[in-house]
């Protein structure tokens, strides 16, 4: 009996091979444009061998949506009843179907079981082939692409695969992928350390101007946010209960890094019992606080996250900080999901080596030891403020990414992304153009990822208006940054926001053409909440302190953490429980952007605590 599921996968791919012969080949995946920096090298040579990985479509994926909603939607039975890892492991691993189909036809190709290996997670199925044998299988051509750090990669326009496959096969690699630049909030001047496919490019300062003195009375704070400030717009008057059994997690990425002398100085200021102290750090394939390089595109934005979100939480609440990468491969979002959930290497195959840092280092120099998965445990609240363009990643490998955020979410936890700094354009200003391609001069929204996502909290940026103080609303973010937003071109509208889009669609229907928009009425909508992101302050950091304060009082009376919110705060239960922000907009691409409207805000604590207080 104990070699039953080697027969199992024996007929299956007996069935697949026989219907293989009729199956005919479509296109899986086609890359619309090279992305910036990008250009056309040559043909590959024939002779190279590459690592062709396959990766495995997961069971029960179409729900998890469902799965999610039942434990976070406030008038579900089961809201707040949150899944072990082994759960998700169990109910989303990849079948035996799909396994032997893949192996069948990889067979019948040539590629035999001493050549086509199932990883030992199960996830993925690896070939080492040719350039013409890669070509031959998956009917397509290998080019190399030099981009202008004189880094070179090896793509294709597209690729196709059998009819019969398609269904078990989420992606191939390397295909159509390419290494995504991660971008920090905002862009930075050329420089080490910034090279593609390391995330950490740098920050610009958030600030209307040069301080002269630290300002720290609420009088100014349309001129300087400090953590006064702060405490001041959203009610943040708490000390926490339950430290011990509550986690808050901010994520950077190598050669990003904080340095301590900086945190000490910010402390010393606005809150003297946190000199001298450090976040907790978790190394995510050898990530670690660098001092090599320094200055603001290095520091900066690392810094805030730090000052700020430790701030706010106060010295009782000990800060997380998952540091990914070394110098030499940085990491990408995957690597960081890989260790701080196990079940994530086993998703979809685990990382994509055109997407993501391999570990251990390839290219020698760097680190060496095995690749994180699942070594880390997963706080309560993470929040994360770099961004990808949603167009500079395929459908498959965005819904791969965000499937996994969904399984967080069954497990707890509040993810929190930043919906960018470039208003309705991508990273850097730059917008979609007709053929697909980047331009400054674009007119076609640009929206990030993964704040598109449906199963992430993305957090817009506001600001205190010039000459107004904090006992008046705020308003869109219109100083140095523009706050990310807008609807996808990729993600459907989730339910729980459908009430409040269909209401903005009404009443403040965008007057641009349908072609420069997702006009469509049924696609994902971001950002769902917003806060403070002017003048030197970071928003995703300030919601992510609050959200963590939540959870401490929750946890105090013996309640689970909040986990994913999105069901819950656009219910009609917590209506009132955000400051609308009705001013402003978020221009770029040619446009003024969106304007703001009522029912999207910035957080009001007392009335959120509250509110989840009452919740089961």
């Amino acid at each position: 009996m104990r070699l039953l599921p080697s027969f199992v996968v024996l007929a299956l791919g007996l069935l697949a091979s026989a219907n293989s012969f009729l199956s005919p080949y479509r296109v899986h995946e086609r890359r619309g444009h090279t992305p910036v920096g990008w250009s056309y090298s040559r043909k590959h040579d024939s002779a190279a061998v590459i690592p062709l990985r396959f990766a495995l479509k997961q069971s029960n994926i179409d729900e998890i949506g469902d799965y999610l909603m039942a434990v976070s939607h406030p008038e579900s039975e089961g809201y707040g009843k949150h899944w072990t890892a082994g759960e998700v492991f169990k109910k989303f691993s990849p079948s035996v179907e799909s396994i032997g189909a893949v192996r069948a036809w990889l067979e019948e190709n040539g590629f035999d079981s001493s050549r086509a290996k199932l990883t030992r997670n199960r996830g993925w199925i690896e070939v080492q082939a040719t350039v013409e044998e890669a070509e031959r299988l998956l009917q397509t051509e290998y080019h190399v692409y030099g981009h202008e750090t004189g880094q070179e990669h090896v793509a294709c326009d597209s690729y196709h695969l059998p009819e019969h496959v398609q269904s078990h096969v989420d992606f191939v690699t390397p295909t159509v992928h390419f290494d995504a630049k991660i971008s920090k909030r905002s862009g930075s001047s050329e420089g080490i350390g910034r090279s593609v496919g390391q995330p950490g490019n740098g920050a610009s300062p958030k600030t209307t101007g040069e301080i002269q003195s630290l300002l720290n009375q609420l009088e100014t704070c349309d001129e300087q946010i400090t953590p006064i400030c702060l405490r001041a717009l959203y009610g943040l008057v708490y000390e926490p209960l339950a430290a011990s059994k509550n986690s808050f997690g901010i994520v950077e990425y190598t050669p990003q890094a904080y340095l301590q002398s900086d945190l000490d100085m910010f402390a010393s200021n606005f809150s003297e019992d946190l000199v001298g102290v450090a976040p907790y750090m978790v190394s995510i394939d050898g990530g670690y606080a660098q001092t090599e390089y320094t200055g603001f595109d290095y520091n900066g934005e690392s810094d805030l996250d730090l000052e700020y979100g430790m701030n706010l939480v106060t010295a009782k609440q000990q800060v997380t900080l998952y540091q990914a990468g070394d110098m030499v491969e940085g990491a990408s979002f995957n690597n960081f999901l890989d260790a701080i959930d196990g079940t994530y290497c086993t998703y979809d195959g685990g990382d994509d080596p055109t997407q993501d840092a391999i570990y251990p280092d390839p290219y020698g120099g760097g680190y060496e030891g095995p690749e994180d998965c699942g070594t880390a445990k997963p706080t309560n609240v993470i929040s994360t403020s770099y961004a990808y363009n949603e167009a500079d990643l395929t459908p498959f490998y965005t819904a791969r990414q965000c499937s996994e955020y969904a399984k967080l979410g069954l497990m707890g936890v509040t993810v929190l992304y930043s919906s960018g700094d470039y208003g309705v354009a991508g990273n850097g200003g730059y917008c979609l153009t007709p053929d697909g391609t980047y331009s400054l001069n674009g007119t076609i929204f640009n929206p990030s990822f993964p704040g598109t996502c449906p199963y992430i909290t993305s957090v817009g940026a506001t600001q205190v208006n010039p000459n107004s103080t904090v006992y008046e609303p705020e308003g869109a973010c219109e100083q140095v940054i523009y706050s990310g937003g807008g609807f996808s071109n990729y993600f459907a509208m989730p339910d729980y926001q459908k009430s409040a889009v269909e209401y903005y669609l009404t009443n403040y229907y965008p007057q641009y053409p349908p072609d420069i928009w997702n006009a469509s009425g049924t696609s994902r909508a971001f950002p769902d909440i917003a806060a403070n992101g002017a003048n030197y302050v970071v928003a995703i950091d300030v919601s992510g302190a609050i959200l963590t304060m939540v959870n401490d009082a929750r946890l105090a009376v013996g309640k689970s953490p909040i986990g994913f919110i999105n069901p819950t705060i656009y219910s009609a239960g917590f209506a009132g429980a955000f400051n609308d922000i009705t001013m402003g907009g978020n221009q770029g691409c040619g446009t003024a952007g969106y304007t703001a409207s009522p029912d999207w805000g910035t957080p009001n604590f007392p009335k959120l605590l509250a509110k989840w207080l009452l919740l089961p």
